[in-house]
């Protein structure tokens, strides 16, 4: 025997009933998000429908304009009839049950939803899967919809959100520090982003050699260690695992990757190099190396990890290299990269945690006098810039000047410029850092310009 679908007719009856005698009701239902969906019962969506049409119009919801404008519908006999309508009137409550039954439709409704997509979920299964990681993935879709669709924004009140505000200036004066975000350990890059904010993307953008990874690298590492208790989950779509394992534990012993790769280690070397693993293994970085990994995978690994260990930073390399959730017919790449940078920027504000995306600049910079690269170099720069909340642009002397090289080759270190272009909620400058080629090691220098 079949299983009834869960719903609740008298919540329903009640609710129509009470929204056609008091005009309150009404307005909550409409204003809690309810919609004709929500309803199992076919006569009360299409009661609720009409009711929905009369509010819209600024008309008054009562048992006379439902029943004329059901009667203009051609639904007020296939809706019950006026006997209907007035027994609907005879089971109402007072207005103030009105969230309480609006919250008991809308959840059986989800429930019915969510045994609709399970079921979906399992037709497909059975009928045969080509690609398991579309089947999951629009299967993961099908679930995520009905989660989104629950949540209804609503207006936030100046007075409460001005409270919050202050109870946070309070919290920050108490604290005597400016950095409100993730602190990144990089003295004036803190000072200018205040940390890494929650909810923001950031985009890291050089051209390539110029250091993006190792620049990456050191901030997730540094985000790592002044966070402990939450994890780091780093994209790696271009190099291994392995790879970022080896230049993470060069930085972080600031033994050259030369003699890492091939082991010639002193014994202070291998003291070095031990103490260092011990704190990476501690750190709590997770790496995914997926090739040409979709949104809806970074979603997904992203949330299972913020679920099981907390989540303080997520690190992209790089945005042009990830997949889109499937082109559509006719579309450019440049729009794919509009939907992919959306998404990021979304994925931030969902798990309220700063999302850093390493990008590539376009190869105009190499045909312009002064190398230093600007936000119009963004590969597919428009939706980029727009979605960014920061952009930092890398620049490396050494890298076009030999006699800036060769002094870099020669001191083992140079200094690296980070030019903050864009920073939706502070300013703009440039700092920066003291960049060792040799361990890709990050450090901080006195002389700020």
């Amino acid at each position: 025997m079949a299983k009834a679908l869960p719903s609740a007719p008298e919540a329903e009856a009640a609710l129509l009933g009470t929204m056609m005698v008091y005009p309150g009701a009404a307005r909550i239902a409409f204003e809690e998000g309810l919609s004709e969906e929500d309803f199992f019962v076919e006569a009360n969506r299409r009661i609720f429908a009409a009711a929905s049409s009369l509010y819209q119009t600024g008309m008054p919801v009562d048992i006379t304009t439902v029943a004329t404008r059901l009667s203009d519908m051609g639904f007020l006999e296939k809706s019950g009839g006026l006997g209907y309508l007035t027994g609907l009137t005879d089971a109402a409550v007072t207005s103030a049950s009105t969230k309480d039954y609006v919250t008991l439709i809308r959840d059986k409704a989800v429930v019915r939803a969510m045994i609709e997509a399970a079921e979906g979920v399992s037709a497909a299964g059975f009928s045969g899967v080509t690609d398991v990681n579309d089947y999951l993935d629009s299967s993961e879709k099908k679930i995520l919809d009905i989660s989104r669709n629950r949540k209804t924004a609503e207006f936030k009140a100046s007075g409460p959100l001005m409270n919050d505000v202050l109870e946070s200036i309070r919290k920050m004066s108490d604290n005597r520090s400016d950095i409100t975000g993730k602190k990144t350990g990089f003295t004036e890059l803190d000072h200018t982003l205040h940390g890494l904010q929650t909810g923001d993307l950031i985009i890291l953008a050089a051209r390539p050699s110029m250091g993006k990874t190792a620049v990456a690298l050191n901030l997730a590492l540094n985000v790592a260690t002044y966070q402990p208790d939450d994890a780091v989950a780093i994209f790696s779509l271009e190099m291994a695992a392995e790879q970022l394992a080896m230049r993470l534990l060069s930085a972080r012993s600031r033994i050259q990757g030369d003699k890492l790769k091939t082991g010639r280690l002193t014994n202070d070397d291998w003291n070095r190099v031990n103490e260092a693993a011990g704190e990476l293994s501690a750190s709590g970085i997770y790496i995914d190396d997926t090739p040409g990994v979709k949104v809806p995978e970074i979603f997904s690994k992203c949330r299972r990890l913020q679920a099981e260990h907390g989540l303080s930073l997520i690190l992209i390399d790089y945005i042009q290299l990830i997949t889109g959730s499937g082109n559509k017919p006719g579309e450019s790449r440049q729009q794919e990269v509009s939907d992919i940078s959306r998404s990021l920027k979304a994925l931030a504000r969902e798990l309220h945690v700063p999302v850093i995306a390493l990008s590539q600049l376009s190869r105009s910079v190499e045909a312009r006098e002064s190398k230093h690269p600007m936000l119009s170099d963004l590969r597919e720069s428009g939706a980029i810039e727009q979605d960014a909340d920061v952009v930092m642009l890398l620049y490396r002397e050494s890298y076009y000047n030999q006699e800036a090289k060769d002094e870099a080759e020669k001191t083992g270190n140079e200094r690296l410029e980070i030019n903050i272009a864009k920073h939706r909620n502070g300013a703009t400058r440039k700092v920066y850092l003291a960049f060792e080629g040799a361990t890709n090691a990050l450090y901080n220098i006195a002389g700020q310009q």
